[in-house]
């Protein structure tokens, strides 16, 4: 895990529920030691999921390779032949982080929001304590 990337795990995907909009649902996955779970809404038209699928997930704090900030250049202004992170994933988003609260134990529950899309991750807070509330992008491939 780079300096950029502040939390990063595989998940086997539990259930899915598309029935609220048409291109989007709600995931629900548990990771591959079974400490940390997660509730993601994602666009199933640009990125498909099923059930029993295993997702690579990361949050980083930029997607400059060297993890240098972004200093409000954004990630449709990389230059041509120039590599990102995001190159490396199929599903990319950018949002912020806006909520934690205690959890059972050890745990703790983090709230993110990616332009209305949800994330909600509950875990050991030693696996969870590189997140603050900032800018963050999520970065999925299967």
């Amino acid at each position: 895990m780079g300096d950029s990337q502040l939390y990063e795990d595989t998940f086997t995907l539990t259930s899915l529920n598309a029935q609220k909009y048409d291109r989007v649902s709600r995931i629900s996955a548990t990771s591959e030691d079974s400490s940390t779970f997660l509730t993601l809404d994602i666009n199933t038209e640009l990125y498909p999921c099923s059930v029993g699928e295993r997702v690579h997930l990361v949050l980083a704090s930029t997607l400059s390779l060297d993890g240098s900030k972004d200093d409000r250049k954004g990630w449709r202004e990389v230059g041509r032949g120039e590599t990102s992170l995001a190159d490396m994933y199929d599903y990319v988003c950018h949002g912020k982080i806006y909520r934690f609260e205690e959890g059972e134990g050890e745990n703790i529950k983090v709230f993110v929001s990616f332009g209305g899309l949800l994330l909600y991750i509950e875990g050991p807070y030693k696996k969870l304590t590189p997140l603050r509330i900032d800018y963050i992008y999520l970065l999925m491939k299967k």
